[in-house]
């Protein structure tokens, strides 16, 4: 049972084990990248809520951008994300790629959101 989905699981569980370890209770950043849209929320994972989010599927970003799977889509949503986390009081997150590679549209979401202040 090898399958690609399977292979995903896995990286996002042995990357989350790390986080865990080394977070010392920090909240998370995570993302989700579909093909077609991207995003992000801030996560507690002591209280087990979502604290914030953004994504590509909001009225703003989706009436600027034809197409929402792109990486300057992504580095917006990274912005909003931080934005609405610096609103709340929240700096300091640990990054969560989940099982994607820190590269395009993963690596953009999380500069936009550094550029916006959030520090990880």
């Amino acid at each position: 049972m090898t399958n690609s989905k399977y292979l995903h699981d896995k990286r996002t569980k042995r990357n989350r084990q790390s986080l865990k370890n080394k977070s010392y209770g920090k909240l998370r950043l995570s993302v989700f990248r579909s093909s077609k849209h991207i995003y992000g929320q801030i996560i507690d994972d002591k209280a087990g809520i979502t604290l914030t989010s953004a994504s590509s599927l909001e009225s703003n970003i989706k009436n600027k951008f034809k197409n929402c799977g792109t990486k300057e889509v992504a580095t917006v949503v990274g912005k909003l994300v931080a934005e609405k986390a610096l609103k709340k009081g929240i700096k300091n997150v640990v990054f969560d790629r989940g099982g994607y590679i820190f590269h395009g549209r993963v690596k953009n979401l999380a500069d936009g959101a550094r550029e916006a202040g959030l520090k990880f």
